[in-house]
């Protein structure tokens, strides 16, 4: 038997496996796989922590009773705020409609008439406290 191997015996090597090659000559990639192998503890430890979130998320995911809870529970926190968002949406625009139908001129005496309204001392009031909180905000920066 002869020790010499001819060349039909010699394995092929492809063009992809000679550019990796190449790139691994880099000196840049080689700096590169130096630091990836010094991070190597940090990157296990971080793919640890990701699997087991992962395993958390997905028995979550896949448990009946726990998507039930969620849903109920999202529900019935969105559910007032959906409510005022619907009831601030009906009085903006029956109030469009009625300034729309409405061509009364407001004079001088309607104005100071609606001064004293409740409503719109409650709005000018919480307008002079967010500037007198803006204004001491912008002091402070």
């Amino acid at each position: 038997m002869s020790e010499k191997t001819t060349q039909s015996e010699q394995p092929a090597v492809s063009q992809e496996q000679l550019d990796v090659l190449d790139q691994l000559l880099k000196p840049e990639v080689q700096a590169s796989l130096t630091t990836l192998v010094d991070q190597l503890p940090k990157l296990t430890e971080m793919m640890t922590t990701l699997t087991k979130a992962y395993d958390v998320a997905q028995t979550l995911a896949t448990d009946h009773t726990f998507r039930a809870d969620a849903i109920g529970t999202v529900t019935e926190m969105a559910t007032p705020v959906v409510k005022t968002a619907k009831d601030i949406a009906a009085t903006a625009i029956e109030a469009k409609d009625r300034a729309a139908d409405n061509q009364e001129t407001i004079g001088l005496f309607g104005m100071l008439k609606l001064l004293k309204d409740p409503q719109v001392q409650g709005i000018f009031r919480f307008a002079n406290a967010f500037l007198e909180v803006s204004k001491e905000h912008k002091a402070t920066k």
